[in-house]
Order: structure tokens, then C-alpha cells, then sequence
């Protein structure tokens, strides 16, 4: 019983440092893609609409994924906190490629449109996906 204490007590600050760090990217990972996309999702979502819930839900799964998984296989704090910002990089990207093939996507997200909201989620996990694979290597 004495070394699972001692052995909780010695890992505590890493798992804190690191969860708290993850934590931290999400949120400023989900507070950038809020503010860089077109449409104000939070407003929309307020409102009611669906699509800007699906979407905004799927890019906090989408940047939750690739952090989670360089928490799992990082050395330090850095290489969360540099995955995280490649995994925002990724996220937006996949925004504007969808963008491209479904012109106006977020005034069609604005219109409450399901069809482009669940393609945009599924671009955003396949990239999630991808990225945390590569990042697990």
C-alpha cells in the first residue's frame, strides 16, 4: 500500500502539469478556431442552431483528439503544447478545404444546414484522426 502512495505521489505533478497544459490548448485552441471562423458560433448556438453546435462540437473533438494523444506520447510539456498548435493549424485548414468544395459553408452553417455541418465534422475527425496517429507514431 505504502509504494502505490509513494508511486501516487511522485506522478501527481506530471499528470497534473500535463492535464492541465492539454487543458489549456483546448481552450485556447477552441477560443482562436471561435474567432477566426466567419460565423460566430456561440451566438448561432444560443440561438438554436444545430449545425453550428455539430460543427464547433466537432472541432473541440477534433483539437481534443490530437492533444490527448501527444499527452500520451510526450517527453514534455513542449510537445504538447507544439502538437496542439499544429492540431488548430490542421482543424482550420480542414474548415477552408470544405469550404472550397461546398462554397459559403458558413453562411450554409448559419442557415442551420445539416448536410455541410456533418461533412465539416467529418473532415475534422478524419483530420484528428490522422494527426494523432502520426503524432503516436
Amino acid at each position: 500500500m505504502e509504494e502505490a502512495l509513494v508511486s501516487l505521489w511522485n506522478g501527481l505533478p506530471f499528470f497534473v502539469i500535463h492535464s492541465a497544459t492539454s487543458l489549456v490548448m483546448l481552450l485556447i485552441g477552441i477560443f482562436i478556431y471561435t474567432r477566426i471562423t466567419p460565423h460566430d458560433e456561440l451566438k448561432l448556438i444560443r440561438e438554436g442552431n444545430v449545425a453550428a453546435a455539430t460543427t464547433l462540437g466537432g472541432a473541440i473533438v477534433g483539437l481534443s483528439l490530437p492533444v490527448a494523444f501527444s499527452m500520451a506520447s510526450s517527453m514534455n510539456v513542449w510537445d504538447i503544447v507544439v502538437w496542439g498548435v499544429i492540431a488548430l493549424l490542421f482543424q482550420l485548414a480542414a474548415f477552408r478545404l470544405v469550404d472550397l468544395f461546398l462554397k459559403g459553408l458558413s453562411h450554409r452553417i448559419e442557415n442551420g444546414e445539416m448536410g455541410p455541418a456533418i461533412l465539416l465534422v467529418s473532415f475534422k475527425l478524419a483530420t484528428a484522426a490522422i494527426n494523432s496517429a502520426a503524432i503516436s507514431g
